[in-house]
This record gives structure tokens, C-alpha cells and sequence, in this order.
């Protein structure tokens, strides 16, 4: 990206107790032999379809899990809106847990990110930024992904500051979490100086990721790898990965994300590269996201799900899931308005994006940026405004949708 966009389960199987002593030794000696009896598991629900119609009280399985609608839905996929306020509700495990079977487990879980499944970027230093309280009461978004971590030697700051504490960055995400918002923040972008050629090995760049989150509570983190000095340099690829298995297994409920740039027609070299290393690697990388934009122009709806169908091919090959499996370990980092190239995505095909999206059960959807989602019809690209005729914030309310 050019300057104007800095940022280019385990299951438990119910023990039956016999009325007797020696009953229950019995039952429970010879349930331990290959071939023992076991106590059922419960059966799964019909299979949720994207494109069906569930009113409340009405039953569906994925990934091994039953779940009861709470009201009408469409198009939502159950293990993403499956939280105390979403429309589903995990009634737990189901089904005899074959291998293979959606629901095995040693299959990873579909990635859940709740609320922060549409988590736009902000800039707090950047682009004459809003208020994010005021952004949430006017169209319903609960998180946001804050850009950028950056460094200095291997300690992170963010962008324009000398600390991640004590700053413009922090009072964002302190008022973001005070209205009940939830915080993702973005490591690296286009340009700066970045933690991951700054720190001189997975298990320091790893300690670097961690002060982050420890500072602010976090649930979530983004890997923005891009450029030469990250993406296009195998080493630094890979010493970020290296350091995602380490956050892993130091912190086992986060989510981890890395977000990188694309071809219309799935990853390129760099990205294929870097899947292929993190399955090798052994790093659990939750969201692959790409960026499907700056490809010179075209039509974006198309351009967007080229690359994304792309990815998903690559991620089956790479892991072996499934197509629904492979969807729920993928995200959409769009760009709202006028791309750096003048490529023009307008609120509508941003919507017909995030209905395909939302319809496949992807795990995140996001784009750059909140600070650009005003209207400015003939201004170009610039940091405050999208360059296009539009309402004020209305690709962050068609986002909050997803």
C-alpha cells in the first residue's frame, strides 16, 4: 500500500453408572477393552444450510455441536453467533465422533470470534479518526481492529508513540472497552519500523506480542505481514510464525490472525509460502485474511471472491478440511471506497461481499478503514474520507451486519 493506507475441543462421553458395586467395576473394566460398550453420544441435528430458514426453537448441527435458534436467522453461521446475545445457542456436543466427521476431536473447532467477527480498522493516529463510542451507538459494530503496533528495538509501540501505554491508542481502546466494545490490534502494516525483522527470534518477538496482550485483556490479535521487510522475507515470515505457536500455547483461548495480500485469484507465492509454513511449523493459526484489493482495477465483487474461493482451495490442500472447515479459518480485509489504485468498491458491493461471506460462514470481515468511512464524492484517496458519495459510516454499519 502507498502511505495514503498505511495498512495494506475436547468432547467428554457420559459414564452410565449401574445400580450396583460390582455392576459399575464391571461396566467400567470392560468399557476400558477395544470394542467396549460405550454410552451413546446425542444425536446431531440435521446439518446447518447456509441457506435456510430457522425460526426460533428450530434445531441444527455443525462441527459436531447442536444449536437452537433463538429467533429468526438466515445465513448466520451457529459456531460464529453462538454467544449470550447471538441468535444461536451451543447446546453442546453431538453425534459418535467418527474420524473424519465434522465433529472429531482432533479436528480444529471453527474459529469463533463473536462480536469481533467485523472488527473495521481505526486509526487513532491517523485520518482525522472518530469517536469510536459514537461509532458504535450510530450503527451497532462491537469491535474494531486498532492499527498499528510497530517497534522500537523489540518492544512494541504504536505508531506515532513512544509506548503502548499512556497514549491516543490507549484512551481508544480504554473507550472501546468501557461501552463494551472488544479490541483486536493490528500488528505491523505497510510501512514503519516492525517487530518482526526487529526482534531477533520467535521466542523475543513472541515476549513482544505478549506485553501487548497483557496490557489491554486481550482475546484476539492481528499479524498485518506485508511488504519486503515482512512478508516477502522468508525468515521474518517465519520467525512470525514461530512466534504465533508460542502466543498459542501461552495464552490457549486467543485468536490469531494474520492478514496478507492476495492475487484476484487466490494467494500468491508469499502467501501460499506462508501457509504451507505455519501447517509445517505447527503454528494454530486461527483467520487467514487477505487483502483482495490494489489488483489495478476490475470488478471487486469478482476480484474478492476469486481470491477468496483461491484461498480456500489452498487452505484444504494444505490442512485437509473440508470446504465449510476451510471457510471458518478465512477472513475478507476489503477497502472501502476509492483502492489506492482507484479500484471502486460502493457500500452495495461491499454488501453483496459480506452477504457472500456471512453465507459461507467465514470468521472475520473487516476493511481499511473507519477513519475513510465518510463521504467525499471526487476526492480521491485520502485518509479521511472514502472518495466516493456515501452516508457517513455507513460501510462500518453494513459491516456490523456480518
Amino acid at each position: 500500500m502507498t502511505t495514503t493506507s498505511p495498512y495494506r475441543t475436547r468432547r467428554r462421553r457420559p459414564r452410565a453408572l449401574a445400580a450396583a458395586v460390582v455392576g459399575a467395576l464391571l461396566a467400567l473394566a470392560f468399557s476400558a477393552l477395544p470394542g467396549g460398550p460405550a454410552a451413546a453420544a446425542t444425536a446431531c441435528a440435521a446439518a446447518w444450510s447456509s441457506s435456510a430458514v430457522y425460526v426460533g426453537g428450530d434445531h441444527a448441527s455443525y462441527a459436531g455441536h447442536n444449536y437452537r435458534a433463538k429467533w429468526w436467522t438466515q445465513g448466520e453461521n451457529p459456531a460464529q453467533r453462538s454467544g449470550q446475545w447471538d441468535v444461536w445457542a451451543d447446546e453442546g456436543a453431538c453425534g459418535a465422533g467418527d474420524p473424519g466427521d465434522p465433529g472429531d476431536p482432533g479436528d480444529p473447532p471453527p474459529t469463533d470470534l463473536g462480536r469481533a467477527a467485523a472488527a473495521p480498522y481505526l486509526y487513532p493516529g491517523w485520518g482525522d479518526p472518530p469517536s469510536p463510542s459514537v461509532v458504535m451507538q450510530q450503527t451497532g459494530v462491537g469491535a474494531f481492529t486498532i492499527a498499528f503496533v510497530l517497534a522500537n528495538g523489540c518492544n512494541p509501540v504504536w505508531d506515532g508513540e513512544s509506548g503502548i501505554t499512556g497514549g491516543v491508542h490507549e484512551r481508544y481502546i480504554r473507550e472501546i472497552q468501557a461501552a463494551g466494545g472488544t479490541v483486536i490490534p493490528s500488528f505491523g502494516g505497510w510501512s514503519g519500523t516492525k517487530l518482526g525483522p526487529s526482534c531477533p527470534d520467535a521466542a523475543s518477538l513472541a515476549g513482544a506480542y505478549q506485553k501487548v496482550i497483557d496490557a489491554f485483556g486481550l482475546t484476539a490479535i492481528d499479524i498485518d505481514i506485508e511488504n519486503s521487510d515482512e512478508f516477502e522475507n522468508e525468515a521474518v515470515a517465519d520467525r512470525i510464525v514461530g512466534a504465533l505457536k508460542i502466543v498459542e500455547q501461552r495464552n490457549p483461548r486467543i485468536t490469531t490472525i494474520v492478514t496478507f495480500g492476495t492475487s484476484p485469484s487466490g494467494p500468491t507465492y508469499y502467501g501460499k509460502r506462508l501457509i504451507a509454513q505455519a501447517e509445517a511449523l505447527g503454528a494454530p493459526i486461527d483467520v487467514f485474511t487477505q487483502m483482495p484489493f490494489d489488483f489495478g482495477g476490475g470488478d471487486m465483487y469478482a476480484a474478492t471472491v476469486g481470491a477468496t474461493e483461491g484461498l480456500n482451495v489452498q487452505l484444504r490442500s494444505v490442512y485437509r478440511w473440508s470446504e465449510a472447515e476451510a471457510y471458518s479459518h478465512m477472513g475478507i480485509s476489503g477497502m472501502n471506497g476509492l483502492s489506492d489504485q482507484q479500484e471502486l468498491t460502493t457500500p452495495q458491493t461491499w454488501q453483496r461481499i459480506r452477504d457472500w461471506a456471512s453465507a459461507r460462514g467465514l470468521a472475520r470481515l473487516t476493511f481499511w478503514s473507519v477513519n475513510r468511512d465518510r463521504g467525499c464524492a471526487g476526492g480521491g484517496v485520502v485518509s479521511s474520507c472514502s472518495g466516493i458519495a456515501q452516508a457517513d459510516w455507513e460501510f462500518t454499519r453494513i459491516t456490523a451486519g456480518f
